[in-house]
């Protein structure tokens, strides 16, 4: 499996873990919905986010929360490609994602300097997807889920979960490639049309989807399966996200998609330690 990633045009490693912070663009995030959707807010999130050390941002201009509403291509695109063409400008040394399923969307991103593509519905939302991301050269992150916003918590039903999702994976792999997509990193979609056990189930075989030989991307940060879990709510599961995240680390994921930069960072930078501290002793 490569360690390096090109991001249009600039090359990533992922040999050890980054974190890419979230940037909602959006007024109904169940985390931080309308604290940046603003042009000058979300800039200064951003710079915020790459102080604390930040290697990539994912912006994104529709909330896939369950039962979130629809939002037209139009108000996503409104929402997300002002501060996308300013953050390119004012931070070019920064990779940003796009955390859309419409290729409309990814396009003028993508013309605008974006980076990467994050796609929650792995390529299946708009069947035009693979093709433009390969003609743009640009790194795919394909999530697994089912249905929508609306509809993914009513489909939970597997015979066997963690198969059934590496089949997913595989398919979906397959057509990416065979559509010239070169460097594709795998979400298992924690809390998309799974429930709390299977997602803790998931999280248990997590080292499994390395035989995917691409990249893992983990994505927990503040989820319900924390915070239903624990009795508590968002805004008081940075602990329990924490915790996840070492053990995403630890089961093999290279990537942290977090609200809190500064916290994952610092989880990464003890990992790191711990791991080479290991590997100096072999």
């Amino acid at each position: 499996m490569s360690h390096t990633i090109n991001c249009n045009g600039k090359l990533l490693s992922l040999e050890a873990p980054i974190v890419m912070g979230i940037l909602n663009a959006t007024p109904d995030s169940f985390f931080d919905g309308g604290k940046f959707n603003h042009l000058s807010n979300a800039l200064s999130q951003i710079e915020k986010m790459i102080n604390d050390g930040v290697s990539i941002i994912d912006i994104g201009g529709y909330s896939t929360r369950p039962n979130a509403p629809e939002v037209s291509e139009k108000e996503e695109i409104d929402r997300i490609l002002p501060i996308v063409k300013e953050a390119v400008k004012q931070f070019p040394n920064t990779l940003f994602s796009i955390d859309t399923f419409r290729v409309n969307v990814a396009e003028e991103c993508l013309k605008t300097g974006a980076h990467i593509i994050n796609d929650v519905s792995g390529g299946i939302a708009d069947v035009k997807m693979f093709e433009t991301v390969a003609k743009y050269n640009v790194p795919y992150i394909l999530m697994h889920s089912k249905g929508t916003p609306k509809t993914m918590q009513h489909l939970t039903n597997y015979e066997d979960i963690v198969k059934e999702m590496m089949y997913y994976f595989s398919q979906q792999i397959s057509k990416a490639r065979q559509t010239g997509i070169k460097d594709i990193i795998i979400d298992p979609g924690f809390g998309f049309a799974k429930t709390l056990d299977q997602n803790y189930e998931i999280l248990s075989k997590l080292e499994v989807f390395q035989l995917l030989e691409v990249p893992l991307l983990s994505a927990l940060s503040r989820k319900s399966m924390i915070y239903k879990l624990l009795d508590n709510n968002p805004e008081d599961a940075l602990n329990g996200t924490t915790a996840l995240h070492t053990i995403s680390l630890l089961k093999g994921a290279k990537i942290l998609r977090v609200h809190d930069v500064k916290e994952a960072v610092e989880c990464v930078k003890i990992y790191k330690k711990m791991f080479n501290s290991y590997l100096l002793k072999k």
